[in-house]
């Protein structure tokens, strides 16, 4: 598959090692968007909004290029966890989360610049935190590491690494971004538009024979 160069539109260091692990060729332009939720939408639903929500922004501002969104939601039985305000905040967050599960949303988009087509995603995985100590807590909010991330926490991070005693689905997906599915729904979305385009230069050639 012939990938163009992407632009991811969001800031975040753990998507952009993300993409560079899959050998995509891609620039930064962060979205603009307000990442504000909607009571009356889903945790799934929401994620899905705004991730397509950024890439449109950053697509708006373009003539063409395909955009690439992305939004990860966390949830705790029935509470979102975003990011915290502050250390006391993530210290709290990460004692909730502590020797139980919770499930992490995260939503993709691709938009085409020129056409403003585009397709959206939501994968779901199930986290299970084994039982912190206030130590370790202490420690983890202490290195500033989990001050960026929804939850508190970075599965990637040499602390949350173990603090997460299993998951059930797409590791990448809480780290930031599902790859497999992303991959898959890129792929679709190349050959849907290459199909397309394959279309229109077949009908513009057979109205120039006739």
């Amino acid at each position: 598959m012939t990938i163009p160069p992407l632009v991811l539109a969001s800031a975040s260091p753990r998507r952009r090692a993300l993409f560079r692990q899959i050998g995509l060729r891609f620039r930064v332009v962060p979205s603009s968007v307000d990442e504000r939720l909607s009571r009356k939408q889903s945790p799934a639903r929401n994620a899905r909004r705004i991730a397509l929500e950024k890439a449109t922004d950053v697509a708006s501002g373009m003539r063409r290029g395909l955009v690439v969104g992305a939004d990860t939601i966390v949830v705790l039985g029935k509470s979102i966890l975003g990011k915290p305000k502050n250390r006391r905040d993530a210290t709290r967050m990460l004692r909730r989360l502590s020797g139980r599960s919770h499930v992490v949303f995260t939503g993709i988009a691709l938009v085409d610049a020129l056409t403003g087509r585009a397709v959206t995603d939501v994968v779901r995985t199930r986290v299970q935190f084994r039982r912190l100590s206030d130590a370790e807590i202490a420690d983890y909010v202490r290195s500033g590491s989990p001050l960026d991330k929804a939850g508190a926490y970075g599965i990637q991070d040499d602390f949350g690494a173990v603090f997460v005693e299993s998951i059930d689905g797409c590791f990448y997906n809480v780290v930031g971004v599902p790859l497999v599915r992303f991959y898959q729904r890129l792929g679709e979305f190349l050959s849907s538009k290459n199909t397309k385009a394959k279309d229109r230069a077949w009908k513009k050639r057979k109205r120039s024979a006739s």
